[in-house]
């Protein structure tokens, strides 16, 4: 979740909040005509990344759990289903079975990975623990093409994570192409529309994953509509404005793309009724208060209360140096201030929140579950404040906010912003107190990582790239030839996906030079600069 979604930020659960039919719309209107299609997910690292790819393809798609009532299925009428990869093996005892009845629904099916050993094994196939598991690229022979393989090349590499295989498909189906340790790699039966892949088309690293996807979409499932999130968003703009009526709205805002677009939204609906709180808390990257400030208050005229917290949030943090008490008092103080701010514009109804689709899915739920993630993303909402929540971006995930926020012409520098924790660089000072003789050094070094960062035109490559001050940590060196005792500052820089595994990013060596000369030479204070190469796991992406 991006920060900037959360009033506080720190991700607790605590508040009573009500979420009307705008946000959890009957089965028969989620899709506003859409045609769709409905993924299972068997537990697998990459299924939300599977229903992202059917999107880009044009078409409407949704995480459902791999349990999901056959009778709830058949009432949202998709046009397709996918069942996801999974962890299991379909052998052993407590593996997640397909619904009964699902492979009757006379719906178009794509089983991956685990999908299409559980639909072989249930149909009579033959899965077994392959001699050699395949992990990464792998060669794949297509032996036959079938409907998902037409006019694709016979031999190309695709990206399979996988322990078991099939050895012989379910009879009456086809088996299309093998790879060195999995004989049946791809099979289907084109009389009942049921298709099986071993590998993972919705990773970059499969080349022609996308053109699979796309045969199963439109030759298979007969897909014509073309969906984008920016249909979803108008239609979302006249259910606001019906639903609201005359009654105030009252938005968190950070400055992060999620409550940034979700606020805009509300205010193409509403307009003034609309009343945006920004809170500086003193934690805030260089410039960022100003920045959210320019482009809400003046840009887009959307009506503004900026709360000018810092000294209270300092005076809070003093001598505190635990990372999880630190967020604890954040996410409190944040409250607080925003109740405060509630009070004197009349306790407002209606509060807008930037629930992401991602959100809603990591905390267990899908459509109809709103209460459970609104719960988490309010942060902390105490019991006795009770608002009905409007949550315009909660079927898009971050890519598709992002599209929505330029059509909206939200500034670059917001729209593409990384993410950014709510207690903000509060966790960026480790082992020791929150200053602000600390908070100044990191915050001119961090600001001379980011213009460097975007000089070199990786800013929009990065999922991160941030400074780090141990604050209990100095170190001796040499400037102007005299002896120093200075702060160290950590650069930490890396690419995701989806923030839940990282990798650390190989950063020119010339960059890293720039960095860290400017660093050194612009802020007194620092004579080390060090660079982490943690990957998560087994590190995290931020230090606390």
């Amino acid at each position: 979740m991006d920060a900037s979604t959360a009033v506080g930020g720190n991700g607790d659960t605590a508040a009573t909040a009500t979420t009307a039919a705008l946000d959890a719309p009957e089965a028969g209107a989620l899709y506003g005509g859409h045609e769709h299609v409905v993924v299972l997910d068997f537990g697998g690292q990459y299924s939300q990344l599977i229903a992202r790819r059917v999107r880009e393809l044009g078409v409407y798609a949704e995480l459902a759990p791999y349990d999901t009532p056959v009778a709830e299925l058949r009432a949202r009428r998709p046009i397709g289903l996918i069942l996801s990869g999974g962890p299991a093996s379909v052998y052993e005892p407590g593996a997640p079975p397909l619904p009964a009845g699902l492979l009757e629904l006379d719906v178009p099916v794509l089983g991956i990975c685990y999908g299409m050993q559980a639909m072989a094994r249930a149909l009579g196939g033959r899965v077994e623990p392959a001699p050699v598991g395949e992990f990464g690229r792998t060669q794949l022979e297509v032996r036959d093409e079938g409907a998902l393989f037409r006019g694709l090349p016979s031999h190309q590499t695709c990206w399979m994570s996988h322990r078991d295989a099939v050895f012989e498909p379910p009879p009456g189906f086809r088996a299309l192409a093998a790879s060195p340790a999995s004989p049946v790699a791809a099979f289907e039966s084109s009389e009942r529309r049921l298709y099986g892949i071993q590998f993972h088309p919705e990773v970059t690293h499969t080349p022609h994953g996308r053109d699979v996807l796309e045969r199963f979409l439109r030759d298979v499932c007969g897909a014509r509509d073309s969906w984008t999130p920016e249909s979803l968003v108008a239609r979302r703009i006249a259910e606001i404005r019906a639903r609201v009526g005359d009654e105030r709205v009252i938005c968190a805002l950070s400055g992060g793309v999620d409550s940034s677009v979700a606020a805009l939204i509300v205010h193409r609906a509403v307009g003034d009724q609309l009343t945006c709180v920004f809170v500086d808390h003193g934690l805030l990257r260089k410039n960022e208060a100003d920045q959210v400030v320019a482009a809400f208050r003046d840009r887009f005229h959307v009506p503004l209360v900026a709360v000018d917290a810092r000294e209270r949030f300092l005076a809070r943090l003093r001598g505190v140096v635990d990372p999880e008490h630190k967020r604890k008092i954040i996410g409190e103080e944040f409250i607080r201030v925003f109740e405060e701010a509630a009070r004197r514009l009349g306790e407002p109804r209606f509060l807008v929140q930037g629930t992401l689709y991602s959100d809603v899915i990591e905390s267990g739920g899908a459509k109809g579950a709103a209460t459970i993630k609104s719960h988490h993303n309010v942060g902390g909402l105490p019991e006795d404040l009770r608002f009905e929540l409007i949550e315009p971006l909660r079927d898009l995930f971050k890519d598709e906010v992002r599209r929505v926020g330029e059509e909206l012409g939200l500034p670059d520098r917001l729209v593409w912003r990384q993410p950014f924790p709510g207690p903000g660089l509060a966790i960026r000072i480790v082992g020791g107190e929150v200053t602000e003789e600390r908070l100044a050094v990191l915050r001119e070094a961090d600001a001379i990582l980011q213009d460097e960062i975007r000089a070199a035109g990786l800013y929009r490559e990065l999922w991160q790239s941030f400074c780090v001050l141990p604050a209990g940590l100095r170190t001796v060196g040499v400037q102007g030839d005299g002896r120093t005792y200075g702060y160290v500052i950590v650069v930490r820089a890396v690419t995701s996906e989806d923030a839940m595994t990282a990798d650390w990013a190989r950063l020119p060596y010339d960059l890293i030079e720039r960095v860290a000369q400017r660093i050194v030479a612009e802020v007194p204070q620092v004579n080390r600069v060090v660079l982490d190469v943690t990957s998560k796991p087994p590190g995290t992406i931020e230090w606390e």
